[in-house]
């Protein structure tokens, strides 16, 4: 009984996952915000690759 509750109270792996829940957190919020701006971000790259095409020419 003292071994279960001895591991119970154990708490090594605590600091890992919490940075695994700010990391899952960090990405979540990373993809909401290139869904929000997928429009724009496209509009970058079709610009880009104008720019290019006429450079290439």
């Amino acid at each position: 009984m003292k071994k279960f509750m001895s591991f119970l109270k154990d708490e090594d792996g605590q600091g890992m996952v919490e940075y695994a829940l700010i990391i899952g957190a960090i990405a979540v919020v990373a993809v909401v915000i290139l869904i929000a701006m997928r429009t724009k971000i496209s509009a970058m790259f079709q610009k880009t690759n104008t720019a290019m095409d006429q450079v290439l020419e």
